[in-house]
């Protein structure tokens, strides 16, 4: 099940076995596997992908759709079953998570706690109901040293799953901004992110630390493991994923002095943040590829979005309508006033033949992950050209 945010979860797996034939692994071939070499951090963004999203780079094509498959993973190993004694757990071993062809070990599964507390008479609800924590992803080294020739560089990879539990579910619904602990920013307002998503992150329990800890302690391991030879970290994600990798990268970027090469790439993320939390994303380094479908409704949610560069002095557009510039900074500060962060590689089912007459182009399909997988596989330029397309 890869539909992420957005969708009711009865309603999400009948969506999801009425899907079955269309949202097979077969769909998206495996990449054909070239050599990035020299080229690695231009292709983990350090240019921010400047020529090689329109026409899209077929290298860069390629470590989409393998990223892709870790995000993929995260859905194929977790318990969905409420009824099940192990829900919302890993399914398989680290040794068997992944598998062995990749070149990439799991060295660290994580879990995420939600913050919500919750009142005393739900205490005779399921526990599936009331479930705090759950396996929401894991962490992944590659050890293969034909795998590092070829990438240039030892990879590590973070991958985080969508929304799938009940109090992640409403954590979603927590939409106001609110501050990211201990940041700060040079402009007078300050870096805001997702109430919800936030609470995921930084939230723990007697039996499991918070996200934010977890993959801190896991990235020290790392550095100083490997911190004599080329590394990058690369966080990938779905959905409520792509939020929390958002999270993650930005945590890492300046929880660590010197650290590696730290690259977002996410499907179908939701707003994560204010103006001032993207101006601290890109002081800090990390570089974020979102790869979103025009027709997903949960890339256009939540809250209020401005549209402005941030490097000019002008006029501010909260959902379209200009503002003037005496109220930028009463705007920067409110509570639902969200920016887009990172670079973007926008997708649309509604201009892929492939998708005609196969399912209604409805919001669990164009959310789907699948769905972001053969959009990638067949996307050509921005400006729709099909020609490709036709011919597949």
């Amino acid at each position: 099940m890869r539909l992420g945010i957005g969708i009711a979860p009865s309603q999400s797996r009948s969506l999801c076995i009425q899907k079955r034939l269309f949202t097979t692994r077969c769909l998206v071939a495996a990449p054909q596997q070239v050599k990035i070499g020299k080229r690695w951090k231009e292709y983990q963004g350090c240019n921010n992908w400047e020529g090689l999203l329109d026409p899209l780079d077929e290298n860069l094509r390629g470590e989409i759709l393998r990223y892709g498959k870790f995000v993929d993973a995260t859905y194929n190993a977790f318990d969905f079953d409420p009824s099940s004694p192990s829900y919302a757990t890993c399914l398989h071993s680290k040794q068997s998570l992944l598998q062995s062809r990749c070149g990439y070990r799991v060295i660290k599964n994580l879990h995420a706690t939600s913050g919500i507390q919750l009142p005393r008479w739900t205490e005779s609800l399921p526990s599936w109901m009331t479930n705090r924590s759950s396996w929401i992803g894991y962490v992944a080294v590659c050890q293969d040293e034909e795998e590092i020739e070829r990438l240039g560089r030892r990879d590590v990879v973070i991958a985080f799953r969508g929304t799938a539990t009940c109090l992640e579910w409403l954590e979603n619904l927590r939409a106001t901004l609110t501050q990211f602990p201990g940041a700060t920013c040079q402009y007078d307002s300050k870096p805001m992110v997702e109430s919800g998503f936030l609470s995921l992150y930084i939230s723990h329990t007697v039996k499991f630390r918070s996200l934010q800890d977890q993959v801190r302690e896991e990235i020290g391991k790392i550095v100083k493991s490997y911190g004599n030879e080329p590394i990058s970290i690369t966080i990938t994600g779905h959905s409520l994923g792509a939020a929390l990798a958002t999270l993650t990268a930005y945590d890492i970027t300046r929880s660590f002095n010197h650290s590696p090469l730290v690259t977002v790439i996410s499907f179908g993320g939701p707003r994560v943040g204010n103006r001032c939390f993207r101006s601290q994303v890109e002081k800090c380094g990390s570089k974020i590829l979102r790869i979103v479908n025009s027709s997903d409704l949960i890339t256009k949610l939540p809250g209020f979005v401005i549209n402005e560069d941030v490097e000019k002095n002008e006029d501010i557009h909260v959902a379209g309508v200009g503002l003037p510039k005496w109220l930028q900074k009463p705007a920067d500060n409110t509570q639902w006033v969200y920016v887009d962060v990172g670079r973007e590689l926008q997708l649309s089912t509604g201009n892929s033949p492939s998708f005609v007459g196969l399912i209604n182009h409805n919001v669990a399909t164009c959310h789907d992950l699948n769905t972001y997988l053969q959009l990638v596989k067949l996307h050509v330029s921005v400006q729709g050209s099909s020609n490709e397309e036709k011919k597949m």
